[in-house]
């Protein structure tokens, strides 16, 4: 047992309760805790029990054959941001992870693909944009698995987000404010509690700042980017008897955004009559106001439990609700682009997830579970266009064209079985597989076998290999319905008359590593990976809206390698990674009608990079406590995403660091503080994500300037 003496800075002093445990939970996932003063006899049964039902689900969750990151509390504290990092910038410091635009992630050349499950229940998916609808406050440990997973893994695999959340508490929490550069302030604020079988947590945050999106230009401010965001989240839970607890988890996420603008563009750009058309004789690009408003609920109750010393189950029900509004500016969309589309996008979703683990023996565990959900989607398409007439010119006043839709039963249903072998006491099998069915805009389905192999040479060194045949369903929310036929002889119409139906994506991946423990402080990774792809699922955004829509390559091949170190010694902690990634695809074959027909015809004779591709990313972070003071820097480095026609060229790389100071101090009168020193991009590099072309890519997007950040915390 471990001790936190009275006085310490979070008061009442606790006994933290840590039960022999693997080395999931030995890492720190022992939060439960009772006041030391009086912890009566009932009061540690119930601590107790709790460590036992997280003991249970992480017993439901087996790592092995792929590749994992962790980020505890401690790693996501020691950030130049702390809790203020996003959780986007997180990601960005594991291996392999691609910045980009909008606040995209692509990991091992993967688009987006990625799936978030908190407290082992998948998180069902919204519409993209550029809000992130998770906080960091409320993880205590954050896990990126990829690579080729178990069975129960299925959907969004690129990479898996598992988020534990912090669940038991003493009395307390914290409030926190943090602002400086770019106009930013933000409030947040947690609390928690226990009382007899309850806990509960709560957390939430408002921001506001004026680099909302990427700056479309170079210089250090923006024009009307303005956002404001608020988040929330609640967990609580009750033990309804030794074996069993209930829980719900709820959150909110409300994102306002302006659109950036950029100065001295021309409007009317190709001489086809729209300033005569809009009746204007000119436009100020700098006035132009376009405005987008993203909307996600969520909320999750689950039923975890034990029968018998050999069995464990837990039982999910998930709703979630999502929407995305763009309105345009009336007229400067119309002078500029020929078209002003007022685009609402939304989705409600419905479903159940269950997990069972029955240890057969000593060698054997089995487990299997099963994940179904329902969908309903609106998709509201209100453009105002101009008549053309066969050379693209203006010939009459604009008129509005509505292109509606809306859809209700889009089923997704997935099964899956696997067996967790210890084969002997140096090799652990996992074999399993899943069956997946759609019934969306399209149906399909695909039987995926899995196996994963995890070798201990040596107390120091581990083999992992593994493959797994995966089936990636189309966001169906963002599967575009146009009807190409409305908007034939306007300015809006479309290139290439082919829209062929969005298809899943199928693929083939084999994972091969090795981890070696080089001395007590010092472990070093490698991993190496190869993906073949039908139907490659890509997305872009080919709209004035900033929603994305996907399209299928016909095949695909993703391969690349990840070099990972940590250090961890005394008060000096330290990381770095190095991955070289090629993702190609050839043969646009579903959404053709977004593609211009000289780029249709060029990508369905060469392999292509995809967009997103970037052949080196890097990251590398250290920390250390010095005299009570927490001093971190953290940097990332990217080759360039690409650019230009088919994505032939690709753009400069770039390096970005940060710094970081932080100290928890106490005042007699007062109590405990937190104080926190932030810089984002110390040199001040400037640097484009995006430069406005490529397959899908819209405006120009570049990476922030040098910011100044501070903040202020109270701790109670």
């Amino acid at each position: 047992m471990k001790t936190v003496l009275k006085g310490a800075l979070l008061a009442p002093a606790l006994l933290a309760l840590a039960a022999p445990a693997p080395a999931d939970v030995a890492a720190g996932q022992a939060d439960v805790a009772v006041a030391a003063d009086a912890a009566p006899a009932d009061e540690v049964k119930i601590t107790v029990t709790a460590e036992r039902l997280k003991l249970a689900r992480n017993s439901l969750s087996p790592k092995s054959g792929g590749s994992l990151y962790r980020f505890d509390a401690k790693d996501i504290a020691a950030l130049p941001e702390g809790a203020d990092t996003s959780f986007n910038q997180v990601l960005l410091q594991a291996p392999g992870v691609a910045n980009d635009s909008f606040g995209q992630l692509h990991i091992r050349g993967d688009h987006g693909n990625l799936q978030y499950r908190i407290n082992g229940v998948i998180l069902p998916e919204g519409i993209s944009g550029f809000g992130q609808s998770l906080d960091t406050r409320f993880a205590k440990r954050i896990d990126l698995m990829t690579g080729a997973l178990p069975a129960q893994y299925g959907y969004r695999t690129a990479g898996v987000v598992e988020i534990d959340t912090k669940t038991r508490f003493a009395p307390g929490g914290r409030v926190d404010f943090y602002g400086g550069s770019h106009g930013t302030g933000e409030t947040g604020f947690e609390y928690g509690n226990s009382r007899g079988n309850l806990s509960y947590y709560l957390t939430g945050s408002a921001l506001t700042d004026d680099l909302g999106i990427e700056n479309p230009s170079a210089g250090n401010g923006a024009l009307h980017d303005r956002t404001r965001q608020t988040k929330g989240f609640g967990y609580l839970s009750y033990l309804l008897d030794p074996d069993t607890q209930l829980s719900l988890m709820f959150g909110s996420y409300q994102g306002r955004f302006q659109i950036p603008d950029s100065a001295g563009q021309t409007p009317d750009p190709d001489g086809k009559g729209y300033l005569a058309g809009a009746g204007v004789s000119g436009f100020d690009s700098a006035t132009v106001d376009e405005r987008q408003r993203e909307n996600n609920r969520y909320g999750i109750v689950s039923l975890q439990g034990s029968a018998g010393p050999d069995f464990d189950y837990q039982v999910d029900l998930f709703s979630r609700y999502t929407n995305v509004r763009f309105s345009p500016d009336p007229i400067g969309d119309l002078v500029f682009d020929g078209i002003a589309s007022n685009v609402y996008r939304s989705s409600f979703s419905n479903g159940v997830q269950g997990d069972g683990s029955y240890r057969l023996n000593a060698r054997h565990t089995l487990r299997v579970g099963l994940f179904a959900s329902s969908e309903a989607v609106r998709s509201d398409n209100n453009s105002t266009v101009f008549p053309v007439d066969a050379a693209g010119t203006v010939v009459g006043a604009p008129f509005a064209i509505a292109d509606s839709s809306a859809r209700s039963g889009n089923t997704l249903l997935g099964l899956y079985l696997q067996d967790e072998w210890r084969a002997s006491g140096k090799l652990k099998v996992n074999v399993g597989a899943r069956l997946d069915r759609l019934d969306a805009y399209t149906s399909a389905g695909q039987l995926s076998p899995r196996l994963g192999l995890v070798y201990q040479a040596t107390p120091e060194t581990a083999w992992h290999a593994a493959y797994a045949r995966y089936f990636t369903p189309p966001p169906t929310e963002l599967v575009s319905s146009r009807t190409l036929a409305l908007f034939a002889n306007t300015s809006n119409a479309a290139a290439t008359n082919l829209n062929d139906q969005v298809q899943p994506e199928r693929s083939h991946y084999l994972d091969l590593g090795v981890s070696h423990q080089l001395t007590k402080a010092l472990s070093l990774g490698v991993d190496s990976f190869y993906k073949r792809v039908d139907d490659m699922l890509d997305e872009g955004q080919f709209g004035q809206a900033l929603i994305f829509s996907p399209f299928n390559y016909a095949r695909g091949k993703v391969y690349g390698v990840e070099l990972s170190g940590n250090y961890h010694s005394g008060k000096v902690s330290a990381y770095a990674n190095l991955a070289r990634t090629v993702s190609l695809a050839k043969q646009v074959d579903s959404a053709q009608f977004n593609f211009a027909p000289d780029e249709l015809a060029y990508i369905a004779d060469h392999w292509v990079h995809t967009d997103h591709d970037q052949a080196v990313t890097a990251s590398a972070g250290v920390s250390t406590l010095w005299d009570g003071t927490t001093l971190s820097a953290d940097a990332v480095y990217g080759s360039g995403l690409r650019r230009g026609y088919a994505n032939t060229q690709r753009l400069p790389s770039y390096v970005q660091v940060n710094l970081g100071a932080s100290q928890r101090w106490r005042s007699a009168d007062l109590g405990a503080f937190e104080t926190r020193l932030s810089v984002v991009n110390l040199f001040d590099r400037v640097y484009e994500l995006r430069d406005g072309s490529g397959i899908g890519v819209g405006a120009p997007q570049y990476g922030p300037r040098r910011g100044l950040f501070v903040g202020l915390s109270k701790l109670f």
